[in-house]
């Protein structure tokens, strides 16, 4: 029987998304080092790496009242209106040893032990996303700060791949697989893991989360799931922007991408209102109650970090954000909320 899931315990809760502002060893460093992050995600990896084609897998920033973009811009200077992304991207280029590796680097470069630790994001099949968790667990063992492993089943930018989060039979293959492999390898640490979701926009995607969360804790110790967290939300897929250039559009190819920022922040609050309203009703809530969420999606500034909080998200990610303004953002809502967390 799996044992109860460890809490996830981030303070200050407020982290980076797993976003191409995070992928090399610069980005994590500056990231941890900022005082105003509680933890940092790294970029999505999957085990064997990911085959990045830099003419296709792109980003834009964009205004979404006007359509005007910047091609994957110098980040400080895609200007003020342009509160919006679109991205191509799919997963990091860099392998999930390549980012544990960082990792180790980053930890060796501490003086003492930490609190603030890292949330590594993955993704693969039920075997490779187990295999993922065998190796961060044992990556614990060699680092001076906390591991967790963020489980990305939400990128609409894979071809003929939906996102498993969509579906209750995949999403129950990946939590069976997780607890077989946290029930047979004792001699790793527990870390705790959670899943990333996409965008959900009528009640039965959500049923389907639910469900299988609820399959996985009849099968848990005490009759609890295993989730520590959900990160809610991905990008919303199937999105388009139209270039200033008659006929063309912003992103390469058919211009299709994964939309997040300012018009996404509405879609990202329904969504974490809803989970945290359904993970508590009673008849769950000894169950899945537990579970916390990482609330993601169009946060700017203190205020869209206020939304997320008052909606139920115990921590706060940011993505675009972070593509705009910089390490600096998260200063700038610490700032402004004068120590009041």
């Amino acid at each position: 029987m799996t044992e109860a899931p460890p809490t996830l315990e981030i303070n200050p809760p407020l982290i980076n998304s797993s976003n191409p502002w995070a992928t090399t060893l610069e980005d994590l460093r500056a990231l941890y080092a900022h005082p105003s992050t509680g933890a940092v995600t790294t970029r999505t990896s999957l085990i064997k790496g990911f085959g990045h084609d830099p003419a296709k897998h792109c980003y834009v920033f964009f205004d979404p009242a006007t359509h005007s973009s910047s091609l994957n811009p110098d980040p400080i200077h895609a200007g003020l209106t342009q509160n919006a992304s679109l991205n191509s991207l799919g997963y990091s280029p860099l392998t999930l040893e390549q980012y544990l590796g960082f990792i180790k680097t980053i930890s060796d470069e501490q003086t003492t032990p930490s609190s603030k630790g890292f949330i590594v994001s993955v993704t693969g099949t039920p075997e490779e996303v187990a295999d993922s968790y065998k190796l961060i667990a044992s990556a614990k063992l060699a680092v001076n700060f906390p591991l967790v492993m963020e489980v990305n089943l939400s990128c609409p930018n894979i071809p003929n791949k939906p996102p498993p989060a969509y579906s209750r039979d995949a999403l129950v293959q990946y939590l069976e697989k997780l607890q077989d492999t946290i029930n047979t390898h004792h001699e790793l640490p527990r870390i705790p893991f959670g899943l990333k979701t996409p965008p959900y926009t009528h009640l039965t995607e959500y049923q389907k989360l639910i469900g299988a969360l609820e399959s996985s804790a009849e099968s848990s110790a005490g009759g609890v799931s295993p989730v520590s967290f959900l990160t809610s939300t991905n990008t919303l897929g199937s999105c388009l922007v139209i270039s200033d250039i008659p006929g063309t559009f912003a992103l390469p190819g058919y211009g299709i991408g994964g939309m997040a920022g300012a018009p996404l922040h509405p879609l990202a609050l329904g969504n974490v209102a809803t989970l945290r309203r359904m993970l508590d009703e009673d008849e769950r809530s000894g169950k899945l109650g537990h579970i916390r969420i990482i609330g993601i999606g169009g946060v700017l500034d203190v205020i869209g970090y206020r939304r997320m909080r008052s909606v139920g998200a115990a921590i706060v990610g940011v993505g675009t954000g972070l593509g705009l303004k910089g390490v600096g953002i998260f200063g700038e809502i610490e700032t402004a909320l004068e120590g009041q967390w």
